[in-house]
């Protein structure tokens, strides 16, 4: 992979990261509750589900999967209704103030949360397979050309990732009364409803 095409894969990565998804909203809200470190655990979740796509395009299975208007329509809709699960539980939980001191024991589940956010979102599985071969050069060895598209991947999400969640922290801190943080609950709530509903009605890339 020439220096030019590894450029214009780094600004593909960037402009589908930026690009307003479930997991920037998982970001905003465990960045809200929580704070920033925490939220880091959840960052990770969702490079550990990008590594596992990767992983799956990289196999050749990733074409497979993409084609099958089945297995799209089944991982869909799973992964819409645990979006909308995630938004209810949100909706409903209790106005308490951001507890920092009190992340530590959840962040094994925030680290989840990612995971299963982004394994669960076949639209992100089908823009890999459609974004990363055609910066794939046949003719030299791929494994190397494939690590650099991971790390390029990861890390740019991870920058994108921790700007939604250091957003959110840094406004989270303002909410201590309770009707501004039952705002805040539903605000997250919504949107992740939102997001599985749009995901539900969605269709496959092409």
């Amino acid at each position: 992979m020439t220096l030019a095409t590894w450029f214009g894969f780094l600004l593909a990565a960037i402009v589908i990261a930026v690009s307003p998804g479930p997991g920037a909203v998982a970001s905003m809200s465990t960045g809200a509750r929580y704070g920033y470190w925490p939220a880091l655990a959840l960052i990770a979740g969702l490079q550990c589900a990008l590594l596992i796509q990767l992983s799956v395009v990289a196999l050749g299975l990733g074409a497979l999967l993409a084609t099958s208007e089945a297995a799209f329509s089944i991982l869909k809709l799973l992964g819409a209704a645990y979006l909308v699960w995630l938004g209810v539980q949100k909706w409903r939980s209790l106005p308490v103030a951001p507890d920092t001191g009190q992340a530590a024991p959840v962040r094994r589940g925030l680290f989840l949360q990612g995971l299963l956010v982004n394994l669960s979102n076949p639209k992100a599985l089908v823009f890999i397979v459609a974004l990363v071969p055609p910066f794939i050069d046949a003719a030299t060895p791929q494994l190397p050309q494939y690590l650099l598209i991971a790390a390029t991947l990861c890390a740019t999400d991870i920058v994108v990732m921790s700007v939604y969640a250091l957003t959110a922290s840094r406004l989270g801190r303002w909410l201590h009364d309770e009707r501004a943080l039952r705002v805040q609950n539903r605000f997250f709530g919504g949107l992740f409803v939102l997001a599985g509903t749009a995901l539900a009605v969605s269709s496959r890339p092409h």
